[in-house]
């Protein structure tokens, strides 16, 4: 199929984003190891039968590090979208619905009236999601480890020295978000903070409220990171901590450790670490232990993948699992 490609250097990936010009370019950043990048793959081959105008591309994320690194690709699969050589959207995570929609209306130039507001109307209910995500939701560039201008900087400080407990979303990383969210909530800048569903305003309006004591009364006050992870651990008798769920690992040392848990037949629990960073860090700290899977049991940390191999291969695994160790 001549518009679905496989890119093996920095340099023919650039090239095959730069010959695609205002047409839409999908780029796949995979892993052979990964069964969820086969999938999509398949999802890929398909939509590249109905999208004659756009051109797929496969790139394995590891084999060219230099593309990997310039777009932050943390795990895989992950998907970006190009358009006269820009990035204009991103997708992270084997969610094939989503990727069909994204390519359905990035494909679309000149779409009827019909076609636009319907797209419309998906963004606005995709926009309430995001809203109603958390109770306390700021929209912002960059993230609340890394803000990525000076007023996204200046009120994750103001949550933070409030206690604010909330969710962020980088604006950066969606285009459609980005400009959408403008027109739902009628507020043109960013960032923007909503609590409970309703916008709040942006960084002059939470300084005010900071000032007057009603910040507080506003959002919702966080709990403390050791107390979320106290819980987190003890969600479950077996907690196993690692990149992905247990549907879908999303790094090598995870999907081992998936392997032998579900070779023991004893039921446990997940939590997906790229989609937490307080969480993934403030775990290492808590722990005292650096690296990923963890795995706990009754709220006792076991170890990582080398510790369950060695308990697999003296045969205490599941006695262990089972917290009769």
């Amino acid at each position: 199929m001549a518009n679905l490609v496989e890119a093996t250097t920095q340099q023919q990936f650039e090239a095959i984003v730069a010959k695609a010009g205002k047409c839409l370019t999908v780029v796949h950043f995979q892993a052979a190891w990964a069964p969820q990048c086969g999938q999509m793959n398949e999802v890929m081959a398909e939509l590249a039968k109905e999208h004659t105008h756009t051109t797929f591309v496969k790139l394995e994320a590891e084999a060219v590090p230099e593309v990997s690194e310039k777009y932050e690709i943390a795990s895989v699969p992950t998907f970006l979208f190009f358009k006269g050589g820009e990035k204009v959207d991103r997708m992270d995570g084997a969610h094939a619905p989503e990727l069909t929609k994204k390519v359905q209306r990035l494909a679309v130039t000149g779409s009827p009236v019909g076609a636009a507001e319907s797209s419309a109307t998906d963004l606005n209910q995709r926009l309430k999601k995001l809203i109603n995500a958390a109770p306390c939701m700021l929209f912002m560039k960059g993230s609340s480890q890394e803000p990525r201008c000076g007023f996204s900087r200046q009120i994750v400080a103001l949550l933070k020295e409030h206690n604010i407990q909330y969710s962020s979303f980088d604006i950066l990383s969606d285009e459609e978000v980005r400009q959408g969210l403008k027109i739902y909530s009628n507020w043109p800048t960013y960032p923007q903070l909503y609590a409970n569903g309703e916008l709040v305003g942006g960084l002059d309006i939470v300084k005010e409220l900071a000032e007057s004591g009603e910040l507080e009364n506003t959002c919702p006050k966080a709990v403390t990171l050791e107390h979320r992870l106290k819980t987190t651990i003890n969600q479950s008798p077996v907690m196993l901590f690692i990149k992905g769920n247990k549907e879908a690992a999303r790094c090598g040392f995870s999907r081992q450790t998936l392997e032998i848990m579900n070779s023991t037949g004893v039921d446990y629990d997940t939590f997906d670490i790229l989609q937490d960073e307080e969480v993934r860090q403030g775990l290492k700290t808590y722990s005292n232990w650096p690296t990923y899977p963890q795995l706990y049991v009754k709220g006792e940390l076991i170890g990582g993948l080398d510790i369950i191999k060695e308990l697999l291969e003296s045969g205490d695994l599941v006695s262990v699992l089972k917290g009769e160790a």
